[in-house]
């Protein structure tokens, strides 16, 4: 069943603040294999401009992913979660992600579309930090398969 075209521009509160942590960097660097000191050395990331060390780009994915997690469970719009894949993944930076940020973010719909049976809605994802000021925006795709049909 094709989900409600009415939910395009639905947005959705701010969520909690998340604080990003050195730590969590650092994990995150070494789970993807990127070794930029800027990452896990304050005075590498200061010789670059930045008051503390910064994120990999696609570190907020965590935190924007979980949430579109609000936009995925809201019961009316209808998404069946068990039949969703992630489908695209895209990030437009005012500035980098850096240790000790507080950042929230609120999300919206942007699209929802229908294809061969398949439902994709397209989640914005707006990452401000403490001060208001804004971070990243992040633009999830998420495809809900269509059910296999019954012989």
């Amino acid at each position: 069943m094709a989900l409600d075209q009415s939910f395009v521009g639905r947005t959705y509160p701010p969520t909690a603040p998340y604080e990003v942590g050195r730590e969590k960097i650092r994990e995150f660097a070494e789970a993807v294999g990127d070794a930029n000191p800027a990452y896990t050395d304050p005075e590498a990331a200061k010789a670059l401009g930045h008051s503390e060390v910064i994120a990999p780009p696609t570190f907020v994915f965590a935190i924007t992913f979980k949430a579109a997690g609000e936009v995925i469970q809201d019961p009316q719009l209808g998404l069946d979660y068990s039949r969703v894949v992630h489908g695209d993944q895209k990030f437009a930076y005012t500035r980098p992600v850096r240790a000790g940020d507080r950042l929230t973010v609120t999300s919206t719909i942007e699209a929802i579309k229908s294809l061969a049976g398949n439902d994709i809605v397209d989640i914005r994802g707006e990452v401000h930090d403490e001060a208001g000021e804004h971070v990243v925006t992040a633009w999830t795709k998420l495809v809900a398969r269509a059910a296999a049909e019954e012989a």
